[in-house]
């Protein structure tokens, strides 16, 4: 691999960090945000324990994808085997976010999937957000609960029961997006159900809002 695109990968990984607390996603030093290295079976992952304010390129963790090992001096996050199983089984994603975001986190408290109430939903999810079954951490339990949970929804998150959120995305920053638009319509849906009952919207206009946004919304090259 190019290693101008590494130091790239390495420098937006790094950046990317700092959205996390800065959006009220994480606590301490809970959560993590990993990127697929192009060209090779390696990812770019946070290290284990290391304080959102002294995350930089260089004490990010270089990491095979079969086998785990790491090619930097710093232990990688405890959620690493969630993380490599996913790029393994979804050769599509190539950024993973992991938070415990304070709503989204209370809707896995329950074991709950979030219904879509909102056109901001239907928008950047496609449906409702799904929540997984519960698993343990440190192995590649919580990446099975993951894809099984995405693979053939339109959702690039996912809840995991009494645990946190995954978001996928073609790139780091397409899920650092995900985690952050998750929490949103968490949030709102939870208040929404504090005054009184939310009313779902229709698949029909799901499908449209979904394509809308996906195909018209936004700039486009040409």
């Amino acid at each position: 691999m190019n290693e101008e695109l590494r130091s790239a990968l390495r420098q937006k990984v790094a950046e990317l960090h700092r959205h996390l607390p800065e959006q009220g996603l994480v606590a301490w030093t809970s959560g993590n945000i990993s990127g697929r290295v192009p060209g090779v079976d390696r990812m770019i992952i946070k290290p284990s324990g290391v304080s959102f304010d002294d995350i930089r390129p260089a004490n990010l963790c270089e990491v095979e994808l079969e086998g785990l090992a790491c090619h930097d001096s710093h232990k990688p996050s405890s959620d690493t085997a969630t993380h490599a199983y996913i790029y393994r089984e979804m050769p599509e994603v190539g950024g993973i976010v992991h938070t415990h975001s304070p709503y989204a986190t209370a809707w896995a408290a329950v074991g709950r999937d979030i219904p879509c109430f909102l056109t901001a939903m239907a928008d950047e999810f496609g449906g409702p957000i799904p929540c997984a079954g519960f698993a343990m951490i440190g192995g590649e339990e919580i990446g099975r609960q993951v894809v099984a949970a995405l693979r053939g929804h339109r959702s690039p998150a996912v809840l995991l029961q009494n645990h946190g959120v995954f978001t996928i995305g073609t790139d780091p920053e397409a899920a650092v997006k995900a985690a952050v638009m998750c929490e949103d319509v968490a949030r709102t849906s939870l208040l929404a159900m504090q005054l009184g009952t939310p009313i779902a919207i229709q698949r029909d206009d799901v499908d449209a809002l979904h394509r809308r946004y996906t195909q018209d919304y936004g700039q486009r090259e040409g």
